[in-house]
């Protein structure tokens, strides 16, 4: 491995853009562990890895901080250091208006995608400001900036404070050599696309972002300088209206 490679834990990384990021990075030679719910999609996902260095996996549920506890000291036990973390876990539900949306559902989009990022940060932060290194990566949207119709009312504010807590926390740290990014994807092609109220054509899908679109960006943050820090980062596919 190169002496440039990082220890990195990639949650949500079973699918989607999750995976698309632990395959880039693990592809540029550092060493990866992709956390989420379901163990077979996991092994799954690690077992399709045919680099040189295997992609490593643990069950992690982001809104159980107990979870999350086990998750990083598997990790510090088998990785050493954690360099890297990136919040990619994330839930959408099919009832996206205030009317039709449960409170059950509220709590569940809001519990995985701003409070389990909270909680990985939070497991991850106090190692890399002892060592006055370290790089977060939120995957939030373009959602957690514009509000549209689109991602609907509880994914819409679950993504609002993921941006927040990114951009507050990096405030936090900016002297202390932790670097976070909040990156921005517009529409991309992976299972969270399957939650939307009108499914959505197979055309539709192939002229938005891929997942790999988004690992790029990932891939190109971390090839920084550690004198170089981007807090905010879009994304979007070229037919995508922004504004």
């Amino acid at each position: 491995m190169s002496t440039d490679s990082k220890t990195v834990v990639v949650t949500g990384g079973g699918t989607g853009i999750g995976k698309a990021i632990a395959y880039s990075l693990a592809e540029d030679g550092h060493r990866v562990a992709i956390a989420g719910r379901r163990a077979d999609v996991l092994r799954d996902a690690a077992d399709a890895w045919k680099g040189p260095h295997a992609i490593l996996a643990h069950e992690v549920d982001v809104a159980d901080r107990d979870s999350v506890r086990k998750l990083f000291h598997w990790a510090a036990s088998t990785l050493g250091s954690i360099d890297v973390l990136v919040n990619s876990a994330g839930v959408n539900i099919p009832n996206r208006t205030m009317q039709a949306m449960h409170d059950e559902q509220w709590d569940h989009v809001m519990n995985v995608n701003a409070t389990g990022a909270y909680n990985c940060l939070r497991a991850v932060l106090p190692q890399m400001r002892q060592r006055r290194d370290g790089i977060i990566v939120n995957i939030s949207s373009i959602a957690g900036i514009r509000v549209t119709q689109i991602g609907g009312v509880a994914y819409t504010a679950s993504k609002f404070a993921v941006s927040a807590l990114g951009l507050a926390v990096a405030l936090e740290t900016a002297g202390e050599g932790v670097r976070i990014t909040n990156i921005y994807p517009g529409e991309v092609e992976t299972p969270i696309l399957d939650k939307r109220p009108t499914p959505v054509s197979r055309e539709h899908r192939e002229r938005i972002l891929q997942p790999d679109d988004v690992a790029a960006m990932v891939l190109a943050v971390i090839r920084l300088p550690a004198r170089a820090h981007v807090p905010e980062l879009i994304i979007k596919p070229t037919s995508q209206p922004y504004g």
